[in-house]
């Protein structure tokens, strides 16, 4: 890609990777490397005519779910019950009747990828797009919130006599 100065990175991330939840925090911090890898890179090979796009499903109906993809740790602790405890029985429950569509999915990833400006994000399905915009919503709140004093740490300016 670097010689012919043209090329696309598509990396599969999660929508647990920009806005995760309790129950699955190992899950979520790979993702959110992948994030942070996809975004430098970006950067990084922009100017070589490269583009980057990572892509970041809510539940697709794959296998993901099955007993053949997902472990589960062997004992719980009764402290996370009603947190990350019920997590489990969500996703037991959401096998088979995930709302994302694995074809239409491709389909919007190739679509994405031979635009004429394509997305450094693409966001899969309601759900990743719910779950994303409230966590957008909610950041952008606390960095208002917080503005004054995430300002105060810089060094005062100095004034030009």
């Amino acid at each position: 890609m670097r010689a012919q100065h043209s090329g696309h990175i598509v990396n599969l991330s999660s929508i647990a990777g920009l806005a995760p939840v309790g129950g699955y925090s190992f899950y979520a911090a790979a993702k959110f490397a992948v994030e942070g890898l996809s975004t430098a890179v970006a950067h990084e090979v922009r100017d070589l005519g490269i583009k980057v796009t990572v892509v970041e499903p809510g539940a697709f109906r794959t296998d993901f779910l099955t007993d053949s993809s997902i472990r589960y740790t062997g004992e719980s602790i009764d402290d996370y019950d009603e947190s990350a405890g019920q997590v489990r029985t969500i996703l037991e429950n959401m096998n088979g009747n995930q709302p994302g569509d694995p074809q239409k999915a491709a389909q919007a990833i190739l679509e994405a990828v031979n635009s004429d400006a394509p997305p450094m994000h693409l966001v899969l399905g309601q759900d990743a797009f719910n779950r994303v915009s409230s966590q957008t919503t909610a950041f952008n709140q606390e960095l208002e919130k917080w503005k004054g004093l995430t300002l105060s740490t810089d060094f005062p300016q100095l004034v030009a006599n």
